[in-house]
């Protein structure tokens, strides 16, 4: 179940104006969005939230049951402004920040996003490399952090901070036979396979090579590339099937694309790490950036998968109204 932010400020809107042009003119969409956004809400709660009388949608009893429940949340979300702001107008700088591929993709975008909402003053950059390179760059002090997923070095003079768990899955085309299981098997399922894999020195693939242990030269490796998105893209195809972070595939899985199997009996999480130069004087608006991004370490609990930026808004909102 995916329910967004969007469907429920869509949901609340129907239910105050009671017709769906009315709500597409409150909020500024057309009638065919409400429309749709809300038939995908109903879908995905398994029922009916309104009772049709001609042109007006009243709200039945599982309407009324989720309409305070929806406005709980959407205010959450908009009180994480003012929850955060005592500081917006104040609060200036710029951040040079570094992350390996996957965070650098598929998750640092819609927390710096987001944060800039809240704090528009601060500029931030981001550069994305590899995890070695990444690290690189915060001990010569080109860069204030580093958002990695592979294997550091151990350097005295880094301080790592452990950020979130993510876990490695198998992904294969909806045609291809594996996509009727839920898991995948390293003693049974890979005869015959052709194996997509990240480029040798990715976080990823050290991460595949440690875990599969004796399973690694099993791989029938026909391609090695050097971004999720090719790969994706491949195994969507039918060239092959491929081991990737399932923090880069939510769309691709939400749409029926790709499919994703965990693998049994190995465990294939790794350790998210944010790191920095020891001696680094943290500005406040580097102290504000790190707690920020410590709502993702709650994603573990929640099982969300952020495919869009209306899954972050719903993350932070879960976030502060756990911090109260």
């Amino acid at each position: 179940m995916s329910i967004t932010l969007r469907q429920l400020e869509i949901f609340i809107a129907v239910a105050e104006t009671a017709q769906v042009t009315k709500a597409s003119k409150k909020l500024f969409v057309t009638q065919s969005a409400v429309s749709m956004a809300l038939a995908e809400l109903e879908n995905q709660l398994g029922g009916s939230l309104f009772d049709r009388h001609g042109r007006s949608l009243l709200l039945n009893s599982r309407g009324r049951y989720l309409l305070p429940l929806a406005k709980d949340i959407t205010c959450q979300v908009s009180n994480i402004e003012s929850i955060m702001s005592e500081r917006n107008d104040t609060l200036e700088g710029q951040l040079e920040i570094v992350a390996s591929t996957t965070l650098g993709n598929y998750i640092l975008p819609y927390l710096i996003g987001a944060f800039k909402r809240i704090h528009p003053k601060v500029h931030v950059n981001l550069l994305v490399y590899g995890t070695r390179y990444a690290e690189q760059l915060v001990v010569e002090g080109k860069m204030d952090f580093g958002f990695v997923e592979g294997p550091l070095s151990k350097r005295d003079e880094i301080l790592v901070r452990s950020w979130f768990e993510d876990e490695l899955v198998v992904l294969c085309g909806p045609a291809d036979p594996l996509a009727h299981n839920e898991v995948f098997n390293m003693k049974n399922d890979l005869k015959g396979k052709k194996w997509i894999m990240r480029e040798r020195g990715s976080g990823t693939e050290a991460v595949i090579r440690e875990k599969m242990g004796d399973y690694i030269d099993d791989l029938h490796i026909v391609m090695e590339v050097g971004h999720p998105e090719p790969i994706k893209r491949a195994v969507e195809s039918g060239a092959g099937i491929a081991c990737l972070s399932s923090l880069c595939i939510c769309r691709e899985v939400e749409n029926g694309w790709l499919k994703s199997l965990k693998i049994e009996d190995l465990d294939m999480k790794r350790q998210l790490n944010i790191i920095q130069r020891r001696d680094f004087e943290m500005s406040d608006s580097h102290i504000e950036f790190i707690s920020f991004c410590q709502v993702m370490t709650i994603c573990d609990e929640a099982g969300i998968c952020l495919s869009s930026p209306w899954k972050l808004q719903s993350l932070l909102a879960r976030h502060s109204a756990m911090k109260k």
